[in-house]
């Protein structure tokens, strides 16, 4: 009779034991969270306009290459050896200049866009970490993310996630008016004849 009692003990201590260890999870969309974001919205407008000035640059060199090839066939019977050879020069150092630029420029549409976005993610960050605290929840697992293969039932905590959002202040977004562009252009010379000009934007 001891040693039942005993065991009963034992096994009601472990009980409690498991109990305690138990920690509670929850789930959300960190995607759908930050794209219901109020200043989500601003940052994709201010992104877009950063992105337009970069493609207004690039038309305008575009155009310049354009014309000047154009100019070249137009004039190159009549050219002398010295002159033909420095449209050609001209004209691929701006073929150059061009490309540099596309490239740099995706970067850095690429890198405002990450600059805006960081603040929203910090806030949207900070509300779970808040709704987390007050619901004791040890962890919060990222459903967009897609690596949860399986899990036990978990708490949708996106709906109070989203109601503490409406409870802080706006995110604050860099200034839009640092449109600096692309880095400097570059040069470069050939002495081959030119090929007919590409054209065309990345985004």
């Amino acid at each position: 009779m001891k040693i039942q009692k005993i065991i009963v003990t034992a096994g009601l201590c472990i009980s409690i034991t498991t109990i305690g260890l138990a920690q509670k999870i929850a789930h959300l969309s960190l995607d759908s969270l930050v794209s219901g974001m109020p200043e989500t919205k601003a940052a994709r407008e201010q992104a877009q306009n950063y992105l337009k000035d970069l493609e207004k640059t690039m038309m305008s060199m575009e155009q310049e290459l354009q014309t000047k090839y154009n100019d070249y066939l137009a004039n190159e019977a009549t050219m002398s050896d010295l002159v033909k050879k420095t449209k050609q020069e001209e004209l691929q150092s701006l073929q150059k200049r061009i490309e540099d630029f596309k490239s740099q420029a995706q970067q850095d549409y690429q890198a405002k866009y990450q600059l805006l976005i960081t603040p929203i993610l910090d806030k949207a960050k900070k509300a779970i970490e808040m709704v987390a605290k007050e619901n004791g929840y040890k962890y919060v697992l990222d459903a967009s993310a897609g690596f949860i293969l399986y899990s036990e039932p978990s708490d949708d905590i996106l709906p109070a996630v989203k109601k503490k959002l409406e409870t802080m202040p706006p995110a604050s977004l860099p200034g839009s008016n640092n449109n600096s562009g692309a880095n400097q252009e570059k040069t470069g010379t050939k002495s081959t004849t030119p090929s007919s000009p590409k054209s065309g934007t990345k985004k």
